[in-house]
């Protein structure tokens, strides 16, 4: 029971997924009775109105399309905030009646609804009417957002939601012609990435703690990527299935045909499609109006794909199920992946996972850093899937490769700048995996594994170059910064005799790699001796504090420009089983294992191994570095910095 204790702390991550909800949530079900037996029905002030208008009750049974049009009469001669915002919430019930037996008569209310709210908030013959600090106000906000989304859930029903696509709708006031768009510069996704469309209100997140929501007007949605023929370069990257926050934004524009720019015969209207990692407003009337965004439900609705839920335990248990290809394209399933398209200009962040673990656990702490506009606004996620079930030095030269070729592939010429401003994020193992990518091997590295130079090594021509890839190497140049994070710098006491015996029996490696191995062995009597590195076959193996690599990555040459940042956890309230059996620290790595000595910032936060990287303190730590890396590349000052940043976020 100890060393199931211990093999659970030292890894894997919880599942991230959402709920479904039995109703999608909207502020409308409450103000306009959506829910209840004698629901919907109008507001008091709607109805008081009608009332002042000679408008009965007897006007709103049936279609209510003849009760608007009377209205639509009343304002034309007289415009009137109470007018156009009455009509909007008549507009939306009678969508709701409609919905039941007509889908286009329901699209036609709702896109009425949806004008309604527009003319309200925007028109400027409403200003002197219409009082801001009304709560009318922010119900004119919910029935364009609850009319929009409405509207786009029939559109969605018939597939028909795409860029470029175009629909009309019959309202009291005239027919409009509603054409989807990309509005420019907004994102990286083009027409054709679109798949379909879900919606954000469906969903109730229940596997990441925080929430990040941009309160304002459109309709959250959830797009998910289609493949295609003609892909960019950057496509092999991103994960089957990825999905992405869209934000819907309905905006008439008169007569003026949005395909043409010119003059034309019919009432026209842009439903524009924005990308919220790259902006949260839009203008309207020369007016900065904020966008209803959330990035957090995407992300939800994303992990709880359920092919994500189990690669923790893959990667360390059977290996070689990562080195196989893709289902989707002919590449390996380890590798690294992009959260998002590949933005020229974005300094890349990689996020390293480590033991029994996969890019899911980095999850909590990406959605609050791409929180911040600023981080979002100047950085890309990378995340690094890799079989951790492989000693470290392994999958180091594995990354090293896979840096190397996505350089080659995105920007072969080096023109693009923010390739070499790269910052590497590691979690336990992960931190020694990125560490690796900034040493300079010499002979030490080899000097651990032969008693023979490399050249003079019997084997097969592709083992050799693997042999060299692995134990001799260059820093990467665009590395500037790495931040580990739990990290075993000195090894981890979690690996000893017990757990090296368990694990080494219910790891599966790689055959191909066995035979390999036990050829170059025979092939070459007395080379490599017992405490050779080629000899540890397991991740568990090679994390023993005795491993010999260790006091050798601690005294490499490190390039002068690249910085290192380090955060320990301490356990807080340490069973005195496990003080006693590993000493201080997160329950996994010693405290004396988790310091680093030429470390520009270090702090201790109170988590152990497994949650630490998702800890407030931990991630505002990242944070903060983050934003220290755009201070000192744009020239400004730390202290600037410190200024602009919470106080618990600087470093004590």
């Amino acid at each position: 029971m100890l060393v199931l204790a211990m093999l659970l702390a030292a890894g894997g991550c919880a599942s991230k997924n959402i709920a479904l909800r039995s109703v999608p949530k909207s502020p409308l079900i409450e103000q306009l009775d959506l829910a209840s037996f004698s629901g919907p029905k109008p507001s008091r002030r709607t109805t008081q109105l009608l009332r002042v208008y000679n408008l009965g009750d007897d006007n709103l049974t049936g279609d209510l399309r003849p009760l608007l049009g009377k209205l639509q009469a009343i304002n034309d001669g007289e415009p009137s905030a109470d007018i156009v915002y009455a009509m909007s919430e008549l507009a939306f019930l009678g969508g709701k009646k409609a919905e039941r037996y007509d889908k286009q008569a329901a699209l036609d209310l709702y896109g009425a609804s949806v004008l309604h709210a527009y003319d309200y908030l925007f028109d400027r013959r409403y200003y002197a009417t219409r009082n801001p600090y009304d709560p009318q106000y922010r119900s004119a906000c919910d029935l364009y957002n609850g009319a929009l989304e409405s509207a786009l859930r029939i559109v969605c029903a018939e597939k028909a939601l795409a860029p470029g696509t175009i629909m009309t709708i019959s309202t009291a006031s005239g027919t409009w012609d509603v054409t989807c768009v990309l509005p420019g510069g907004q994102g990286t996704w083009r027409p054709e990435d679109f798949e379909r469309f879900e919606f954000v209100s469906d969903y109730e997140v229940t596997g990441l703690k925080n929430l990040y929501l941009t309160h304002g007007l459109g309709v959250p949605l959830i797009a998910i990527r289609r493949r295609g023929p003609d892909e960019p370069p950057a496509a092999k990257y991103y994960p089957p299935g990825m999905s992405f926050p869209v934000t819907a934004f309905l905006r008439p524009v008169g007569k003026i045909d949005p395909r043409t720019g010119r003059l034309g015969e019919r009432n026209q209207c842009v439903l524009e499609l924005y990308d919220p990692l790259t902006t949260n407003e839009t203008l309207v009337a020369g007016r900065r109006v904020p966008l209803e965004c959330d990035l957090t439900t995407p992300l939800a609705y994303f992990l709880s794909r359920p092919e994500l839920e189990n690669l923790a335990t893959v990667g360390l248990l059977w290996p070689e199920a990562l080195l196989a290809l893709r289902p989707d394209r002919p590449e390996p399933i380890m590798g690294l992946y992009m959260a998002q398209p590949y933005e020229p200009g974005k300094i890349p962040v990689l996020m390293v996972h480590g033991l029994w673990s996969s890019p899911m656990t980095w999850m909590e702490m990406f959605n609050d850093l791409r929180s911040q506009p600023e981080i979002r606004r100047r950085y890309q996620f990378w995340f690094y899937l890799y079989p951790t079930g492989q000693p470290f030095w392994l999958i180091a030269a594995q990354l090293r490769h896979d840096l190397a070729r996505v350089r080659e592939e995105l920007d072969p010429h080096r023109r693009e700048p923010a390739f070499d401003r790269m910052v590497l994020v590691g979690h336990s193992m992960g931190g020694l995996v990125s560490r690796l990518q900034t040493l300079s091997s010499g002979d030490d590295y080899w000097r651990l594994v032969g008693r023979k130079p490399l050249g003079s090594i019997k084997a097969d021509p592709k083992i050799r170059e693997q042999l060299a890839e692995t134990f001799y190497f260059r820093p990467n140049p665009s590395i500037r910064r790495v931040v580990s994070i739990a990290t075993p710098h000195r090894g981890s006491t979690f690996s000893n005799q017990t757990t090296q015996w368990l694990l080494g029996k219910l790891i599966h490696l790689p055959q191909k790699i066995i035979n390999s191995q036990q050829k170059l062995f025979r092939e070459n009597q007395g080379v490599f001796a017992g405490d050779s590195l080629l000899r540890i076959d397991t991740s568990i193996d090679s994390l023993a504090p005795e491993t010999p690599i260790f006091p050798v990555m601690l005294a490499s040459r490190r390039l002068p420009w690249v910085k290192y940042h380090n955060i320990v956890g301490v356990m807080p309230d340490q069973p005195w089983w496990l003080l006693n059996l590993i000493g201080e620290g997160d329950g996994v790595v010693p405290r004396d294992s988790a310091q680093l000595d030429d470390a520009v910032s270090q702090i201790t936060v109170p988590a152990d191994h497994s949650t630490i990287h998702a800890h407030p303190a931990a991630v505002l730590e990242v944070r903060r570095i983050l934003l220290e890396h755009l201070a000192e590349l744009d020239g400004r000052s730390a202290a600037g910095i410190a200024r602009r940043t919470p106080a618990i976020m600087r470093r004590q």
